[in-house]
């Protein structure tokens, strides 16, 4: 008896277009790996969504909803199931959209579409659904539709959306999977299509059409414009050519049971890679320097540690860190790569930066000058930004974590404690295990039991600003000893110029600001504190003290600040040129 194809093989066709609508407010998109290794473990995905026509934002936000399905979907760790990986990409896209939906709350507009998703994995195909958007199955002559309209109908026949992406901060998705079969075809539409086009038609469509999938959505929208829509027109053809032989349960099952790898030694290989030496060991992971022995290039190798062998929730999460570090696209941040060859152990691979620890750095550069100092700080400001634009919290921000190369370039790395928005039922505050300089940047917040989100970030990027202009840290080594609320109101900020008086008074308020312990005092966001970093904020110079001496002092620092204006200035364009 003949077996399948080995590999699943679907073709797809797109179309989309503004139809009698100046804009078009509807996405849709597709990807089909190149790499058959990339197909059998992630599988094939198409997405539409349909920006919601009230809302001031749709067609960003529908643009935002595919690009991010399908390229978060595919950077999420083979280890996952697809279901789990749905969840997670489009918890996170929800939540990024309810945020920025409550930026015109005055307004009652924002960031809202509906949204289909399809995804062919070896023998199954899983569909994800919020709105109005549909999925169908075409099937030996029969049409089914496989969701349901999130739509109610109030008088006078008009029909509302009771669920989109972006209307509530926690989203209640729909999610179902079938078997599939060669010859399978199945469609993706927007109300532009389906409301214009009935059920009849597109059978006979489907049936009579054996031209290719491109020519065919084509075809569907032309036909939907030339019945009178009055929207937007996108839809989506999928026809299945081909199934994996293995099953898709028989698959999970071996990824989500791969071994941890054994401690490594140098000249050990493993799926290729040879191992060059050990760079970092701890009681929870493993980092060593490999060689890709086809590319002959140098990457770093993560692999968990044995310790925590058993323990479901220590893997789970050692998986979400590769899963983070992939969906994060920036020159700031250490670069998680994909892999073309199957994995024998669970571990990932990231790029290999040459330079030192920020930690070392601060130690061989006591008082660096203003122009390096400012140009690293706003360089892991750059990289935070790029966190928290994905919705993401690092958590735990330190020198140590933060890597710099002899051109004075920054990556932050280590994604062990970040926290994504929208993905986590609950807050897990970070565990210090008693490493070194960790309490000393991380939001006190935490250890109570609080996620202030990017203020926690901010914290700590204050933190080890002082710590660059000074080579100390704000409260100093008492932080360390701090276990309840009550240790840290009797903390004691000590002044900047306390230890390098070239420091003015309001680049000194700044920083000050930036460590407040309560984050009802912090600064809001970054870009407000790299604004008091490089320009002096006047509110700062308000409180005046009386007496003669101290005056004094103030009139010195106003004097030297008006130089550390000009020269901050200065290095503000210098380093932007």
């Amino acid at each position: 008896m003949s077996q399948a194809s080995t590999f699943l093989s679907v073709s797809i066709g797109c179309h989309s277009q503004a139809g009698i609508k100046a804009i078009n407010e509807d996405a849709a998109s597709y990807s089909i790996p190149e790499q058959n290794s990339v197909i059998h473990n992630k599988g094939i995905a198409c997405a539409l969504a349909d920006g919601v026509s009230s809302a001031e934002a749709g067609k960003q936000a529908s643009h935002l909803a595919v690009s991010r399905f399908i390229e978060d979907y595919f950077h999420s760790p083979d280890t996952w199931s697809v279901a789990h990986s749905g969840e997670k990409v489009l918890s996170a896209t929800n939540l990024s959209l309810f945020k920025k939906s409550h930026e015109f709350a005055s307004e009652e507009k924002g960031y809202l579409c509906t949204f289909v998703g399809l995804v062919f994995k070896s023998q199954t195909a899983h569909f994800f659904h919020v709105g109005d958007s549909r999925i169908y199955l075409y099937r030996a002559g029969e049409l089914k539709q496989l969701t349901r309209d999130h739509s109610a109908v109030i008088g006078e026949g008009k029909s509302y959306l009771t669920r989109a992406l972006g209307m509530d901060n926690n989203l209640h998705v729909d999610y179902g999977k079938l078997s599939i079969q060669t010859g399978d075809r199945f469609l993706l539409t927007s109300d532009g299509v389906h409301d214009f086009i009935d059920d009849s038609q597109l059978i006979k469509m489907l049936t009579d059409n054996i031209q290719d999938e491109q020519s065919l959505a084509d075809q569907l929208g032309q036909q939907a414009f030339d019945q009178g829509s009055d929207d937007n027109i996108s839809a989506i053809i999928a026809t299945v050519n081909s199934i994996a032989n293995e099953s898709l349960d028989d698959f999970n099952t071996k990824l989500t049971r791969l071994p941890f790898p054994p401690p490594l030694e140098p000249g050990m290989k493993l799926d290729g890679y040879l191992v060059k030496k050990e760079l970092f060991a701890s009681s929870r992971s493993q980092l060593y320097l490999v060689q890709d022995t086809d590319t002959e290039e140098i990457l770093v190798m993560k692999t968990p540690s044995l310790n925590f062998s058993d323990d479901t929730k220590y893997i789970d999460r050692f998986i979400q860190e590769e899963w983070i570090g992939k969906r994060l696209y920036s020159d700031k941040i250490v670069t998680v790569l994909h892999q073309s060859r199957p994995r024998t152990c669970l571990y990932y691979l990231m790029e290999y930066l040459e330079g030192i620890g920020l930690d070392k750095w601060i130690i061989d550069n006591p008082i660096p000058s203003p122009k390096k100092a400012i140009g690293i700080v706003k360089q892991i400001a750059e990289g935070l930004a790029d966190f928290h634009e994905k919705e993401t919290i690092h958590q735990d921000i330190k020198p140590a974590n933060i890597l710099i190369d002899k051109d004075l370039k920054v990556k932050i790395v280590d994604f062990g404690s970040t926290f994504v928005a929208g993905t986590a039922e609950l807050f897990n505050p970070l565990e210090h295990e008693g490493a070194l300089g960790t309490a000393s940047y991380s939001d006190p917040q935490y250890l109570l039991g609080k996620n202030t989100g990017i203020q926690g970030d901010l914290y700590a990027l204050a933190t080890i600003s002082y710590e660059i202009f000074t080579g100390q840290l704000p409260y100093g080594d008492d932080v360390e000893e701090c276990r309840s609320a009550f240790d840290y109101d009797r903390l004691r900020y000590i002044e900047a110029n306390y230890h390098n008086p070239l420091i003015p008074i309001w680049f000194d308020r700044a920083l000050e600001k930036g460590v407040q312990i309560h984050p009802e005092k912090r600064y809001l966001n970054i870009d407000e504190f790299l604004t008091d970093l490089t320009k002096p904020n006047p509110a700062f110079f308000h409180d005046m003290p009386e007496d003669k001496e101290q005056k004094g002092k103030v009139f010195f620092w106003y004097v030297l600040s008006g130089f550390w204006v000009a020269m901050m200035l200065l290095v503000f364009f210098l380093f932007k040129s």
